[in-house]
């Protein structure tokens, strides 16, 4: 495969890279290392990989149809399209105002601009809509591509120099599985690794909007679409590591309990890694911190409007259609007023939100997850496009196992 088409291939998978590496990484990765050091690297690790095959059936089935994961929806029952509209509805602002309090945090903390942190968010939200309203998808795409590859770097350099720091005794111990506490931080950490499962929807129409001038004869072929895919999300995985490392060797080594507050803990990590590797470090820590929630800010609004605009489309009876622009500039401001509004009710304590917020959406997780695989077995498509026997074991495993998780959750919660 020529590094031309691998771009092509990967175009999607790195906007979703984008769009995953933020609060799951940044703010739960890290808080997994400092809390647990090592200990959680092999949830990390199961986490993306049971999940994967949710991810990856947007590509698959967008690739193989042109159509969204919406349309197959539709085709399992139509009524269901109102049901995804009325959970995104509810749930995407919620996530989006996590996402947007982080980016906002780390800003103060970067520059030490003194506003109100609503006013700061505020500013933050209207730059990102802006952003998306002037460049569109194509702009997307390429800062996806660019950003992706400087946090990268900045990230696993940060991270190698973290390492002589680690605990190494802490990989190897499962005190945390007593513990019920830790075991509900393991289901909010799940919520959003890699990232909220209904982005599976929104990868849908990323790919269509990928193909969307591409003439049938120039399209990928689906081994190439699924390379391209699998290398964005193995580099998601690993940056996840990356931040449960460098959470392991600079908080968890010197014993340094996370802040709960959002620009505190911005403001920690940063001062953190000043104090104990050196400013250069800490810069880097800072700007790959940065670049993670820039890339999650503009996926996620575009991803949500999108998948907003594609569900009106379906309800109206435009089987297959997506929003104009007009729509899609009216539901990235409804989604903005949804996630001020959300972040006016959030809590004080910002640690208990993200892992309110994050537990919300893995408790969604297995519901979706077999939605997409009832749609990539059953509705019309190509059988060679379909996915193999082992892939689909392990989205049964996956749905099966985030099931048994989710159950945990609420027998915790009740005692």
């Amino acid at each position: 495969m020529d590094f031309r088409a691998w771009q092509r291939a990967a175009g999607p998978g790195i906007i979703f890279s984008g769009a995953a590496i933020g609060v799951s990484h940044l703010v739960q990765s890290t808080r997994a290392g400092a809390m647990f050091g090592l200990a959680l690297v092999g949830v990390i690790i199961l986490i993306n990989l049971l999940k994967y095959p949710a991810f990856r059936f947007g590509m698959d089935y967008a690739h193989a149809t042109r159509k969204t994961l919406i349309g197959g929806y539709r085709e399992l029952a139509p009524w269901l399209v109102l049901l995804v509209a009325a959970m995104a509805l509810s749930v995407s602002p919620i996530g989006l105002a996590a996402v947007s309090a982080t980016t906002a945090a780390i800003l103060a903390a970067l520059t030490g601009v003194e506003l109100p942190f609503l006013a700061l968010v505020v500013i933050v939200i209207g730059a990102t809509i802006l952003m998306l309203l002037v460049g569109g998808y194509g702009w997307l795409d390429h800062l996806s591509k660019f950003l992706i590859a400087f946090l990268s770097l900045a990230t696993v350099t940060a991270a190698a120099l973290a390492l002589p720091r680690v605990n190494w005794a802490s990989a190897v111990s499962f005190e945390w599985t007593m513990d019920p506490l830790a075991l509900l931080f393991v289901v909010a950490l799940a919520g959003f690794m890699p990232s909220a499962i209904g982005q599976s929807v929104d990868i849908s129409i990323w790919t269509l909007k990928s193909q969307e001038d591409e003439a049938d004869s120039d399209r990928l072929p689906m081994g190439t679409m699924r390379n391209g895919f699998l290398s964005a999300y193995a580099l998601t995985t690993f940056l996840a590591i990356c931040f449960c490392i460098m959470g392991a060797g600079v908080m968890h080594s010197g014993g340094v309990t996370p802040e709960s507050g959002a620009a505190e803990l911005a403001t920690q990590i940063i001062n953190l890694y000043k104090e104990t590797l050196g400013p250069i470090p800490a810069y880097l820590a800072a700007i790959a911190a940065f670049c993670v929630m820039v890339t999650t800010m503009v996926a996620s609004f575009d991803g949500a409007a999108r998948g907003i605009g594609a569900l009106y489309q379906e309800y109206q009876g435009n089987v297959g259609g997506r929003a104009s622009n007009r729509q899609y500039a009216f539901f990235l401001v409804l989604l903005a007023v949804l996630c001020v509004g959300a972040l006016i009710a959030m809590k004080d304590n910002f640690a208990d939100f993200i892992d309110l917020v994050t537990s919300i959406f893995f408790v969604l997780t297995p519901g979706t997850a077999l939605l997409n695989h009832l749609v990539i077995t059953r509705c019309e498509m190509p059988e060679e496009h379909r996915p193999s026997r082992a892939m689909r074991l392990l989205s049964l495993t996956g749905i099966v196992v985030m099931t048994a998780m989710s159950v945990m959750f609420f027998v915790l919660k009740a005692g």
